[in-house]
């Protein structure tokens, strides 16, 4: 998802980052807000997703942004605005599919390159569904009764989901920007909430 603007974009993103034959796939979450990204976690899928549909979702309102597989969270991005952290709350966004040429660093770090011979390459959708606020949207979404996104039931995950999340973060995680020390030598304030 990313909004219309450049400079101060918001985005949520899924990104799939290929693998080595053999090895699992990962996928790449990013946050974006106010412009400001470098949010990025990565977690190994615990199955091939080039197999079969699977569904891939966001959970997107005024408290919380929760990246879904199969309905198993793998990441939650809450609102720190009270810690200065921007949230991706102000602006309209739609949604955008794209293929992007990333073998420089997506795969292993760039050490796997893209096979160019395998082209073209394509990505299928079935059964997309979308359920948000019309613009303006923001101001007036989170009163709205008719938006159970918003209801208090999605403030947080409940303890089965939250068990879940778990799972995910402890068996199938391999990188959070939380955790960077290379990147970031002070813990970003939202990491530490």
């Amino acid at each position: 998802m990313n909004s219309d603007t450049d400079q101060e974009r918001d985005e949520l993103d899924f990104e799939f980052l290929g693998n080595r034959t053999g090895q699992p796939y990962s996928v790449q979450t990013n946050v974006y807000a106010h412009g400001k990204g470098d949010r990025e976690q990565r977690v190994n899928l615990w199955f091939d997703p080039a197999a079969d549909y699977h569904t891939y979702s966001i959970m997107w309102n005024h408290h919380q942004v929760v990246f879904y597989v199969d309905e198993v969270p793998i990441r939650v991005y809450k609102n720190n605005e009270a810690r200065g952290v921007p949230f991706p709350k102000f602006q309209p966004m739609g949604v955008y599919s794209t293929l992007w040429e990333a073998d420089d660093w997506a795969t292993r770090g760039g050490l796997e390159k893209i096979n160019w011979s395998k082209a073209p390459f394509y990505a299928y959708y079935k059964d997309f569904d979308i359920e948000g606020c019309p613009v303006p949207g923001p101001s007036t979404c989170a009163s709205n009764p008719s938006n159970w996104w918003e209801g208090a039931s999605h403030h947080q995950l409940d303890p089965t989901t939250a068990s879940r999340y778990q799972w995910v973060r402890m068996n199938h995680m391999v990188y959070d920007y939380c955790t960077d020390k290379h990147r970031y030598s002070i813990t970003p304030p939202e990491c530490v909430a």
